[in-house]
């Protein structure tokens, strides 16, 4: 059985990272006996540049090719298909482009099973009891290929708890009942349950996934944690194997470096979207979700999204966000209860709309340049024009981390939220009491 596991608190080099996908290859090879002709490579999209699959990505390429026909689909999920800048800029410009392969979670998928309403009750609490359709891109069916490397990164996840693993096959390369149906598992259970935790409802249908109807594929799972330390981003930890060990020791290592714990809520929150990865709501929302266990009842977050130019990724979940609004969680729910239309056929649509408001508990609003006021605040946001915003709040000089304004004004900024989660570390742990941390440091001073 492959496993590699390699970690490094000040980063893993390249040729660490070279020499650990080579012994993969060889292991594989030893395991099975037989050569590689033909491999498929499923790396994240772009959304995911920070991960560090990109280069590995390349790395693979290059040590298969040319004896070996290398395809790559990127895990798009429901996001928009890379352009060639994208794909030169995360994977290099000496791959063809005639080796990447898009896949579209409407038309591309097959189903293998079904993850049955009983087990989603059981796990779910007894909060949701639907069946949910087990669906892969149906190139992961395909006899002829003789391995497919799965590649991504482990990091706090808005639907699943810990992103990557299995998700990436059966979201970033899934259709669309998986999708939804386990986005609005999520959203009903509640994100602050499960961000930066393995083993919650969305992961154990994953894992009953796999372990049902994903084994006969010839998978390799390649999993990396990266954080950012000195304004750098490093890979700290890669994982390769078959077995859900690596992904628990990703996820262990993952908790150590992209949980920043609070014991006092921020006032006012200032995020970053890099215009290159954020082009909608669809993906800038994640400045809520990692925020929000952080962030005081009555304060405010603001958003900084040049790139921000739709809502949804594709223009049928862009129609619905711009229907619904981010109204939160108890209209949406009531709608969904009320049977309409709009959002039982487009659960991830009612998932993301809850997911994106604050229910009014904090003030969300969005520094835009490529919407208009008009449909800033007919979505349920609040609209700052973005050259008043940066005016304050620029980008090219702040810093991750607090900062003191000209003014007399506090706020805590975040460059990249994609890469962590901030949470009151009451949130995180229920048996936490303020203060508990302070007072342990202050017995550890003494002795």
């Amino acid at each position: 059985m492959v496993e590699i596991i390699r970690k490094d608190d000040g980063g893993l080099t390249d040729n660490i990272l070279k020499e650990s996908l080579s012994e993969s290859l060889a292991q594989y090879r030893e395991q099975y006996r037989r050569p590689l002709q033909k491999v498929l490579l499923l790396p994240p999209d772009f959304t995911r540049f920070h991960s560090g699959t990109g280069k590995l990505t390349n790395l693979y390429y290059k040590l298969l090719s040319p004896a070996c026909q290398v395809d790559i689909m990127p895990a798009l999920g429901t996001h928009m298909p890379m352009t060639d800048e994208e794909i030169t800029q995360m994977f290099g410009a000496d791959i063809p482009r005639e080796r990447f392969l898009v896949h579209n979670w409407r038309t591309d998928v097959v189903t293998l099973g079904q993850v049955p309403g009983s087990f989603v009750r059981e796990v779910s609490g007894g909060l949701i009891d639907y069946s949910i359709d087990v669906q892969v891109n149906k190139r992961l069916m395909d006899p002829s290929y003789d391995l497919i490397i799965s590649l991504g990164q482990v990091v706090p996840h808005e639907v699943v708890g810990m992103a990557n693993y299995t998700k990436n096959i059966l979201v970033g390369c899934g259709g669309f009942e998986m999708i939804n149906k386990s986005h609005m598992l999520g959203a009903i259970y509640g994100l602050e349950r499960m961000m930066g935790r393995d083993g919650t409802p969305v992961r154990r249908v994953f894992d009953y996934a796999e372990q049902k109807f994903l084994q006969d594929i010839p998978l390799l799972y390649v999993l990396t944690v990266t954080s950012k330390t000195e304004g750098r981003q490093r890979m700290n930890g890669l994982f390769i194997g078959r077995g859900r060990r690596i992904f628990e020791e990703a996820v262990a290592l993952s908790q150590k470096k992209n949980l920043t714990f609070v014991d006092e809520p921020f006032q006012k929150v200032v995020v970053y979207l890099d215009p290159s990865e954020f082009k909608s709501t669809w993906l800038g929302n994640k400045a809520i979700y990692r925020t929000r266990m952080a962030i005081a009842d009555d304060g405010d977050l603001i958003i900084l999204a040049p790139g921000v130019r739709q809502f949804g990724e594709d223009p049928g979940n862009d129609r619905f966000i711009r229907k619904y609004g981010y109204v939160g969680r108890k209209k949406v729910l009531d709608l969904y209860q009320k049977n309409d239309e709009g959002l039982k056929s487009n659960l991830s649509v009612a998932a993301h709309l809850i997911h994106g408001s604050s229910d009014g508990r904090f003030c969300i609003t969005y520094a835009v340049e490529k919407l208009t006021r008009e449909e800033v605040e007919g979505v349920n946001f609040h609209y700052m024009p973005y050259r008043e915003a940066v005016k304050k709040y620029n980008p090219e000089t702040l810093t991750d981390g607090f900062h003191t304004m000209e003014d007399g004004e506090t706020i805590y900024y975040i460059s990249n939220p994609a890469v962590g989660l901030w949470a009151l570390r009451e949130h995180f742990f229920p048996d936490h009491k303020p203060g508990q941390q302070q007072d342990k440091k202050q017995k550890q001073e003494q002795e």
